[in-house]
């Protein structure tokens, strides 16, 4: 459930101004303000079903622009990569290195990892 929230904040962040008005008011008050399709019905004067749906079709449109764009996926990659290179760093600067070969194959890895960035 925490996981396919935190899906579909990362689409909302990346696509978001993409949706109507309205789908991002809806999506805002349910997932940032965390009120209820009740409460979101009663500030907007709608009905709860009315609610749901914009809901459910702003997502589905979010889903469907990742599908076809792939950023919050490219995101993530950059994300684990940089993650990577920043553990090889850590080893590099907190080892004790007496073999120069080991650091050079070291920095050729984080060479590599920056090239998947690319």
């Amino acid at each position: 459930m925490i996981e396919d929230i935190v899906q579909k904040t990362l689409l909302y962040d990346f696509y978001g101004q993409l949706l109507t008005e309205k789908q991002r008011d809806i999506m805002e008050m349910y997932y940032t303000d965390d009120l209820s399709l009740s409460e979101i019905s009663e500030q907007i004067g709608i009905s709860r079903q009315g609610v749901y749906d914009t809901l459910k079709r702003a997502e589905t449109t979010l889903i469907e622009y990742e599908t076809r764009l792939g950023l919050v996926d490219k995101f993530l990659q950059h994300k684990s990569i940089l993650s990577k290179i920043t553990n090889m760093l850590n080893e590099i600067l907190t080892g004790d290195h007496d073999n120069i070969s080991e650091v050079k194959n070291k920095i050729k890895s984080i060479k590599n990892f920056i090239e998947k960035l690319e």
